[in-house]
């Protein structure tokens, strides 16, 4: 039996993004009700960093250098950050958690924790613009279908949400330590501590996928499957899941060897 692949995704407002160990697809549905795909190679791989502390931000800079990439291969997709609202709450969030830090009547790490849960309301917000959930919903389903059979859910166990828990307590470990630093080091301080955060919170996300019936696995997931269920994502209707089934079947041809869609 062949292994299945490592599957990601993304949920955009008209469509779904599926990403393999070296390719993506992209499925949308346009106005005119037609479903586009296109789906090219990676151009940067994640997969060939194999340093632990370097491995989380490479992963995550392998995510955002695909949009690009994206919106040059298919115009009508509308990626989550062209939404004005999203951009707004974006500014309203970084005034808010500066507010915070600066604030007297706080300790450091309730400082912390509360500016890390502030820094995920313009996440939250785009989640619950428009179609955006539903296709989020889809984009679970249909990769989920592919791993695990028929009868899979909204929710996801390899979800970005399930980074929440671990990325709040090592943000606010690592910044606390860091407002520990001399007033002229405390800026790059901080710095290293979000980019240590961001390394220990995947590899921390990758245990939990290998133990998740261990009690702090689950202890840590709770808050990220919380919020699929009750926010980030909504059941998909049978054209939504068309549309993830179409970015699912092309980006797997693509790993498989067929040409790009052009």
């Amino acid at each position: 039996m062949t292994d299945k692949l490592r599957l990601g995704g993304m949920a955009l407002a008209n469509g779904v993004l599926v990403h393999g160990p070296t390719s993506w697809a992209c499925a949308v549905r346009k106005e005119d009700g037609t479903i586009q795909v296109a789906s090219r190679r990676k151009r940067l791989l994640a997969s060939r960093v194999r340093n632990p502390f370097l491995r989380g931000p490479a992963r995550l800079l392998e995510a955002l250098a695909l949009l690009p990439q994206v919106k040059r291969a298919l115009p009508a997709a509308k990626l989550p950050m062209q939404n004005g609202r999203t951009v707004a709450t974006m500014a309203g969030a970084a005034v808010a958690v500066k507010g915070v830090r600066e604030s007297d009547g706080l300790r450091p790490a309730a400082q912390e924790l509360i500016a890390g849960l502030l820094s995920l309301a313009p996440a939250v917000l785009a989640l619950r613009g428009g179609e955006l959930a539903h296709y989020h919903g889809a984009e679970h389903i249909s990769i989920g279908r592919y791993e695990h059979g028929e009868g899979a859910t909204k929710e996801h166990e390899r979800c970005g949400g399930h980074l929440i828990g671990p990325i709040l307590a090592t943000t606010a470990v690592g910044n606390v330590l860091a407002g520990l630093a001399p007033g002229r080091m405390r800026a790059p301080a901080r710095a290293v501590a979000q980019i240590g955060a961001l390394a220990a919170s995947t590899e921390i996300f990758g245990w939990m996928t290998r133990h998740p019936d261990h009690l702090v696995a689950q202890a840590l997931s709770k808050p990220g499957h919380e919020l699929q269920h009750r926010l980030s994502t909504a059941e998909p209707t049978d054209a939504q899941l068309e549309v993830a089934e179409a970015a699912l079947a092309a980006c797997l041809a693509l790993e498989h060897g067929a040409d790009a869609e052009n």
